[in-house]
Formats: structure tokens, sequence, C-alpha cells
């Protein structure tokens, strides 16, 4: 179980800090809750305590294994996919897994791609959210700013 205080990722949503576990009433149904900041994009979530683990609720990542995601985001694109819905499917489900790796391939191939060829309203957006994702974990990692963690993305991305 997670404490107040905690650093979490919430898959799809980004990285974010346990600010209180509170009983709610929801559709009747009373249940304990994380309520998490995501100072990302200034939000705040519920997450019920009995479906944090299946909704994939972890610990950030610590900051030793930082290095780990610049060195991805740095490397060789992966083998490019030309079908755009598997390379989207591909993607979401980077996305959907939780693992910074996995979020930092999908920043580095479509900023990447986006460089070389554009992208598509939908990858802009894949993009835009991965970088979010990825951006609120490195931020709460590190303990830099939100700014200073966007200039470190856009300087490692073209370096890479």
């Amino acid at each position: 179980m997670f404490q107040v205080g905690d650093k979490v990722v919430y898959p799809m949503y980004g990285a974010g800090i346990i600010e209180a576990i509170e009983e709610q009433e929801v559709l009747g149904e009373r249940e304990l809750y994380y309520v998490i900041h995501l100072p990302f994009g200034d939000l705040r979530m519920l997450i019920p305590v009995d479906r944090a683990e299946e909704s994939r609720l972890r610990d950030v990542i610590e900051p030793e294994e930082v290095q780990r995601v610049l060195t991805i985001l740095e490397g060789e694109r992966g083998k490019p996919i030309s079908n755009w819905n598997v390379r989207f499917r591909t993607n979401m489900n980077k996305l959907k897994s939780g693992d910074p790796y996995k979020v930092a391939e999908v920043v580095r191939d479509l900023s990447a791609r986006e460089r070389k060829q554009g992208l598509s309203s939908r990858e802009q957006r894949c993009l835009e959210q991965a970088r979010t994702i990825l951006g609120s974990e490195l931020m709460l990692a590190t303990g830099q700013s939100k700014e200073k963690i966007e200039n470190l993305l856009d300087g490692t991305m073209q370096a890479g």
C-alpha cells in the first residue's frame, strides 16, 4: 500500500504525489481512494486503493534510473513501422504499459518521425501524451522544474 507523500505513476496520465488517502462515496459505494496530484498538468485523480495494482499504479523511478531513460531518448530509433494503424497501436500499448523505458521509446520514435516527415494529428497527440507522462516522471524523479525537464527532453531529442 502506498502512503501519503509517495511519488507514483499512473499509466496514461503521468506521475504525481499522493496527497491523501480518503474514504469517498462513489455511486453509492464507500471506498478508500488515493488522492493523487499530478503536477505536470495540475490535475487531481482518485484511484481506488483496492484497485491500485490492477491499474498499474507504481513508484516513480529512482534518480539513478533517469540516465537510462535519457540513453533511450538519445539512442537509435526503433525499426520503423510503415503501417499507420499498427504503429499507433504499438505506441499506445507502450504508453498503457506504464513502463518508463517503453514510454521513452515512443517519445524517441515519434519525435524522429516528426522531424523527418511529420505526424498525423493522432500521432501528434500520442507524442504529446508520451512527453507529459515521461516528463512528469522525470520531474518527480529528479526534483527539477517542469520547464527544466521540457528543456532536457527538447535538448535530448535534438541530440538524438
